[in-house]
């Protein structure tokens, strides 16, 4: 099942029936059980017949932060090493890699979050700009995964190359946080075999292709859940990118007019158009 959030309410798909559900978004997705909690809704919830529901998407959030995982994959360790070298950190990605803690840290708040159609932000005084592909897990107030959407983590490559120290600017701005389309239900964990891919346009032309499955990530996602749990409350749950191996050449940044499409197998394509703040 998907939840979708929009300027009209909330909805919820199921197959190819669509229900709106009379309740707000923090009300509806922090639960434990909400597949099950899902069903019983379509009993009572009134049927949309009309495709009008879709024309005003919002990012599938309302009071969570977004918080990210980095260095959860070889190629990811392997690309934050190379912008480093300069810096003289490039071992701290080594270590993390292998380190029983992975590294955690704080993306979004709400308001800073776009959704799917709406434009993702580059820094201006970065000169070396790329989106981060990532499985983003939505995770209620009792720590528990109950599920799933794409997110993109705008990275500033520049920035973060430059001083380890220098990663909340890189990471952290307007606009630096897209997830949705939709919030992805199901009954039992999403499948390691789920396939995650990225296409970058300019113009009709793809300037990069990739794509990789979930089971090439090094730590578990309830392993992630759990450390992001420690010491940390989230009264309407939270959301947690789990980090990408799917990283751009050395040679490409983002411009602006750039089209990044992530898609993940179940949940959908979340698009966004590149711009300045």
């Amino acid at each position: 099942m998907k939840l979708y959030k929009t300027i009209q309410g909330v909805f919820l798909k199921d197959g190819s029936s669509v229900y709106k559900l009379n309740r707000q978004w923090d009300d509806v997705v922090n639960r434990d059980g909400l597949y099950n909690y899902l069903l019983s809704q379509i009993k009572t919830a009134e049927k949309v017949t009309s495709d009008n529901w879709q024309a005003d998407l919002l990012p599938p959030i309302a009071n969570q932060e977004v918080w990210a995982a980095g260095v959860t994959y070889l190629q990811s360790r392997d690309a934050r090493v190379e912008e480093s070298q300069t810096s003289g950190g490039s071992d701290l990605y080594k270590r993390v890699y292998d380190a029983e803690r992975p590294e955690i840290f704080f993306k979004s708040t709400p308001q800073r979050v776009v959704g799917h159609g709406q434009d993702v932000a580059i820094r201006k005084d970065s000169t070396w700009n790329v989106p981060e592909p990532e499985l983003t897990l939505f995770i209620n107030s009792k720590g528990s995964i109950q599920g799933y959407t794409i997110g993109n983590d705008m990275s500033s490559r520049s920035i973060e190359g430059e001083n380890a120290l220098y990663l909340p600017q890189a990471k952290t701005y307007d606009k630096s946080a897209a997830i949705g389309p939709c919030l992805y239900v199901i009954d039992v964990q999403i499948s390691q075999e789920t396939n995650i891919s990225i296409v970058i346009k300019r113009g009709d032309k793809a300037l990069y292709e990739g794509s990789t499955p979930l089971s090439r990530m090094k730590r578990s996602l309830d392993e992630l859940a759990g450390f992001l749990f420690r010491e940390l409350s989230f009264p309407n749950g939270c959301y947690l990118m789990t980090g990408t191996c799917l990283v751009p050449p050395n040679d490409f940044t983002l411009q602006p007019g750039d089209v990044v499409e992530i898609s993940i197998d179940g949940i959908g394509t979340l698009i966004n158009t590149v711009a300045y703040n």
